[in-house]
């Protein structure tokens, strides 16, 4: 229920990053080749790290930040990458999940629990530029569209209040052959800038190993945080942990 809410706000945050996303690629120039791509799904032992206050007033929850008490507060994370090359032209989309729960005691007595879940969408476009020795480093623009939706549970009140923005965004992927087989792919976006949240980055690394002509398998670890205050809802975290995946290349 909670996913399909918020995805049901996704869809419609997701049109507009996709005009922006083709507006910030359509002067890239691309040499004459057939299209290729490829998609990566991941598992992610990613929960949920910082402050999160559902409502003005209300009591802030926080989740823990050491990696044994994150996965501990995990309900369920995943993501999935996907990427479409023509010549130079590199047309990029990421969609992130994350549902954390955690209960304790807030202000000294009160007992509560809270629930946060956490999804994103991003969408950018840009340019491939040969960096020689197999490797490449994509420059991209493009908008991160998200949707936040929390609960906090206690004697004194119960709210669930949702959010959705969309933040500007600009980034870097490089990947960089290390032997025939294997390679170490990095990604790096940074964005907000007042605009959506007040900022926002994302940080992967992984390394990769060729199974056959068009199969990887992955492994590396993964990184999103956003500062996001609006109409009394505020988050301050992050989603972060290691990865594991597979790619498909067609």
């Amino acid at each position: 229920m909670i996913a399909t809410r918020i995805g049901t706000k996704l869809r419609g945050l997701a049109m507009g990053a996709v005009l922006a996303g083709s507006a910030a690629v359509m002067a890239t120039p691309s040499m004459a080749e057939d299209w290729s791509g490829q998609v990566t799904l991941y598992g992610w032992g990613a929960g949920v790290t910082g402050d999160f206050t559902p409502f003005s007033g209300a009591p802030t929850l926080s989740f823990d930040k050491s990696l044994s008490e994150v996965l501990e507060d995990l309900d369920g994370a995943f993501f999935v990458t996907g990427l479409a090359r023509r010549g130079d032209l590199v047309l990029f989309g990421d969609y992130t999940y994350s549902a954390s729960s955690r209960s304790g005691v807030v202000g000294g007595a009160i007992p509560a629990a809270g629930e946060l879940t956490i999804q994103s969408l991003t969408l950018a476009g840009g340019r491939r530029i040969d960096v020689g020795g197999g490797g490449t480093l994509d420059v991209l623009a493009g908008l991160r569209a998200w949707g936040l939706e929390g609960s906090v549970t206690s004697p004194v009140a119960n709210l669930a209040p949702e959010q959705s923005f969309v933040d500007p965004i600009v980034a870097l992927r490089s990947l960089t052959p290390v032997s025939d087989r294997v390679s170490v792919l990095a990604y790096l976006d940074v964005g907000g800038f007042g605009v959506g949240s007040e900022f926002t980055w994302l940080g992967t690394v992984t390394a990769n190993y060729q199974a056959t002509d068009s199969v990887y398998i992955s492994a590396g670890w993964r990184h999103l945080y956003v500062d996001y205050a609006e109409g009394g809802t505020a988050f301050e975290g992050a989603m972060t942990g290691p990865v594991i995946g597979a790619t498909l290349r067609f």
